[in-house]
C-alpha cells in the first residue's frame, strides 16, 4: 500500500496551498480531486476577448505572509497589479456615492445625518459588549449606530460575504473589528493604538491579479507545488488506524486506498461531513449544519462610449433598501485594463445571496432583466452588452450565521480527538483568497509540529537540509 506524509481531499484554494507549503517542507503529498480540473469555483475563461472569472476575481492582501507565499510559489511574474486608484462607492439615495476612508471623509459625507455623526463621534464612550455571539447588525448599532449598519454594513455583508447583516455572527465575519473593541474598548482608539504600535510592520495593501485570470494561481500551484495531484479521484471512505489514517477513493471505475499520516479534508462542509458520519456522527452533524449560500455572477461587456460613467474606482455596493435586486458591482475592466478589449469595459454584477437565494433558479434572462436597469440607471449605460455570460453557484460561500464561533469550538473539540485529521476550508477563518492563503499556512505549520514531535528522534530531511517542523529559507511558513 502507497505511504504519504500528507493527504489532502480537495483541490480548491485551499487544498492547494497547503499542499504546496507542506511539500515544500519536504513532505511527501497527495493532492486529491474529484472532478477534472482544480480550483474549485476558481475558474477563468475568455469571451470575445474579455477575461472572466466564474467566482474570485481578485486578490485583496496586505499580509507580508500571503506576498512571501506568492513569491515562493513563482507566482509573482504572474501578478498583474490593479490600476492606481481606490475609489469605491455605495449606492445611496438612488445614486452612487463614494465610501469615504478616515473619520474627517465620514464626518463630512452627506451619507451620514447629523445624528448619525454624532453618534459615531460618541462610540468611544460606548461601553464593551457581552454577547458573544452577537450579530454584526446588532454589534455595529451598538459601536457606530443604526445608521452605518445600514448605509455601510448591510451591503459590506450581502455584498462580498453574501451573507445577512442581522443573522451573521461579528466574532466570525468582522473578527479584527471584534477583536479591537475586546481589547482596547474602543474600535476608533483601537485601531488608531494599533497602527501607531505596528506602523511600518504590516504588507503594503495591494490589489492584483494574475495574468489570464485567478485560474493562473490554482493551475501553478497544481503544477508546480512538488506534489501529485489525482484528478477525477474522489475520496469515498476514510478511517483511522495506527499512526495515521486510511483514504479509499474510486477513479475510472478503479479503487484506490492509501496510507497517509495526516489527512486534511478540503472540501465544503458537507462533503466532509459525509466522510466523517461512520467516524464522528456529531462532528458529521456540525459539519452538516453550515449553510451556504447561492450566488449568479453576470458579466457584460461595453463599448466604453455606451458607458456614461468614469468608471473611476473598484465599483459599487448596494443596500438591501437599494430598489435593485443586485448585490454589487465590480468594474473589472478599469481595475485591470487587459481583462477587456481596447475601447470597452467589463462590468460584473452579482445576484442571490442570503439576501435573495431564489436569484439560482432564476432564467438568464430573468438576470438581466435585474442586472440592466440597475447599470442603466447608476452607471449611465445605453444600449444592449456586446458580451454576456451569467455563471451559477448553488452553494456559493458559507454562511457565518448564528452562534457560528460555538460550532466552530464544537468542531475543533470534536477534532482533538481524531488525531492526525485536519479540516481546511472556506467554512473556517474567512472565505476571500488571502484568508484562505493565511489559514493554509497555519494549517502547515501545525501539521510540521506534529510531525517534529512524532519523528524527533529520525528528522525528516528533504534537500540534504533537515526541516524540524520549520520553514525552508524562504520563509513561507513563518
Amino acid at each position: 500500500m502507497r505511504e504519504h506524509d500528507a493527504v489532502i481531499i480537495g483541490g480548491g484554494i485551499s487544498g492547494l496551498a497547503i499542499a504546496h507549503a507542506l511539500s515544500r517542507a519536504g513532505l511527501s503529498v497527495e493532492l486529491w480531486e474529484g472532478s477534472s480540473r482544480v480550483g474549485g469555483k476558481i475558474q477563468s475563461s475568455r469571451q470575445n476577448g474579455y477575461t472572466l472569472d466564474s467566482a474570485a476575481s481578485m486578490v485583496m492582501n496586505f499580509r507580508s505572509e500571503v506576498d512571501e507565499f506568492i513569491d515562493d510559489a513563482g507566482l509573482t511574474p504572474h501578478k498583474l497589479m490593479r490600476r492606481p486608484g481606490d475609489r469605491r462607492y455605495v449606492v445611496n439615495a438612488g445614486r452612487l456615492t463614494e465610501v469615504p476612508t478616515g473619520m474627517a471623509a465620514l464626518l463630512k459625507s452627506p451619507m451620514l445625518s447629523t445624528a448619525g455623526k454624532l453618534r459615531l463621534l460618541a462610540e468611544p464612550l460606548v461601553a464593551r459588549g457581552t454577547n458573544p455571539h452577537e450579530s454584526v447588525a446588532d454589534f455595529v448599532s451598538r459601536r457606530l449606530g443604526p445608521e452605518c449598519v445600514k448605509k455601510f454594513f448591510d451591503p459590506y455583508i450581502a455584498g462580498p460575504l453574501a451573507s445577512d447583516v442581522d443573522r451573521a455572527e461579528a466574532a466570525a465575519t468582522m473578527p479584527r473589528l471584534v477583536a479591537l473593541e475586546k481589547r482596547y474598548g474602543s474600535l476608533g482608539l483601537g485601531a488608531l493604538l494599533k497602527k501607531c504600535l505596528h506602523r511600518g510592520s504590516a504588507a503594503r495593501p495591494q490589489v492584483f491579479t494574475f495574468h489570464g485570470g485567478m485560474e493562473t494561481l490554482v493551475d501553478h500551484l497544481a503544477s508546480h507545488g512538488g506534489f501529485t495531484v489525482r484528478r477525477q479521484l474522489r475520496a469515498t471512505e476514510i478511517w483511522p488506524v495506527a499512526g495515521g489514517w486510511r483514504v479509499r477513493g474510486h477513479s475510472g471505475g478503479q479503487d484506490r486506498t492509501v496510507f497517509t499520516r495526516q489527512l486534511v479534508l478540503s472540501t465544503p462542509a458537507a462533503a466532509a461531513a459525509n466522510l466523517l458520519r461512520e467516524q464522528d456522527a456529531e462532528l458529521a452533524h456540525l459539519l452538516g449544519g453550515i449553510e451556504y449560500a447561492p450566488i449568479r455572477v453576470v458579466h457584460t461587456g461595453f463599448e466604453r462610449i455606451r458607458v456614461q460613467h468614469p468608471l473611476d474606482g473598484s465599483g459599487f455596493l448596494l443596500p438591501g433598501q437599494s430598489g435593485f435586486e443586485v448585490n454589487g458591482c465590480l468594474w473589472i475592466g478599469s481595475l485591470f485594463p487587459d481583462h477587456a478589449p481596447t475601447d470597452r469595459v467589463l462590468l460584473t454584477s452579482y445576484l442571490g445571496g442570503a439576501r435573495n437565494p431564489a436569484a439560482i433558479d432564476w432564467s438568464e434572462q430573468r438576470c438581466l432583466d435585474a442586472v440592466m436597469p440597475m447599470l442603466r440607471d447608476l452607471l449611465g449605460t445605453h444600449g444592449d452588452p456586446e458580451m454576456v455570460r451569467i455563471e451559477s453557484h448553488r452553494q456559493g460561500l458559507p454562511l457565518y450565521h448564528g452562534n457560528y464561533s460555538a460550532r466552530l469550538g464544537g468542531i475543533n473539540e470534536r477534532l482533538r480527538k481524531l488525531p492526525g485529521l485536519h479540516l481546511e476550508a472556506n467554512y473556517r477563518g474567512g472565505v476571500s483568497v488571502r484568508d484562505r492563503i493565511l489559514c493554509a499556512q497555519s494549517l502547515a505549520r501545525r501539521v510540521l509540529r506534529q510531525r517534529k514531535a512524532e519523528t524527533r528522534s529520525a528528522p525528516i530531511r528533504a534537500g540534504g537540509a533537515i526541516l524540524a517542523g520549520v520553514a525552508p529559507a524562504s520563509g513561507v511558513l513563518r
